[in-house]
């Protein structure tokens, strides 16, 4: 399986998609890096001033290390910005801390998909773990053909829930991404070239997650089309 023609066509198609995907979004970051904020607010005082007319007093903003580690935990109310997007005061720094205060308003109005998305994080976790340890010993040790079919089952079963996960981060992604811009533009934090180059990186990495989620779509199929073919 692991060495079938169409799945290697598929692993390796969607690896150099996301490949050329990233590179783009980080290429369009660094340009709106280059773009200040002519208000001079950093990341961490958009994100901060976001907040406060959103009337969200409970979440705080902190830095986290790493490169383009920025992201919201809904468990411990919290904005992790890397030091670039928390000290930044250019229009990526901005378009990156509005988009991860986009998730704590969602979080805030109990945003439908968000909510979904946080209840099956259990279930993609376990999925992933046991996705692993059957393709590993697929690879490795052979399956029975008796536990072909079942061991197969199994997996696509474990790549409907991560297919679904990827899915449904779609429109939480999406969203705050639109939430962030709006905001951004209404309370006139980003105008001309900011916007724009707020909105390009905002897009680009956007589609990371579709590219993700289209992924997951082609092995989920992949894996469908094998075991309904076996069965035949």
């Amino acid at each position: 399986m692991l060495f079938d023609p169409l799945y290697l066509v598929i692993f390796v198609g969607f690896t150099l998609i996301g490949l050329f995907v990233q590179f783009r979004m980080k290429s369009v970051f660094e340009k709106a890096k280059q773009v200040p904020m002519t208000n001079g607010m950093s990341g961490r005082e958009v994100a901060e001033k976001m907040l406060r007319e959103h009337q969200i007093y409970d979440v705080k903003v902190l830095s986290v290390e790493g490169y383009l580690t920025d992201h919201y935990d809904p468990t411990k109310r919290l904005i992790n910005l890397s030091p670039d997007v928390y000290n930044g005061r250019t229009a990526a720094a901005a378009a990156v801390a509005a988009h991860e205060t986009g998730h704590a308003v969602q979080h805030a109005i109990a945003y439908p998909w968000l909510k979904m998305r946080s209840a099956i994080v259990p279930a993609v976790q376990v999925s992933s773990t046991i996705m692993n340890f059957l393709m590993i010993g697929m690879l490795l040790l052979g399956v029975a053909a008796g536990l072909w079919n079942q061991a197969l089952l199994v997996i696509i079963i474990c790549q409907a829930v991560i297919t679904a996960f990827t899915l449904i981060t779609l429109p939480v992604e999406f969203d705050a991404s639109r939430r962030a811009l709006v905001w951004l533009n209404s309370s006139h934090l980003t105008h001309g070239e900011q916007h724009q180059r707020a909105t390009e990186a905002l897009r680009w990495a956007g589609m990371t997650y579709l590219v993700a989620a289209l992924a997951a779509i082609a092995q989920l199929v992949y894996f469908l089309m094998l075991f309904s073919g076996r069965r035949e």
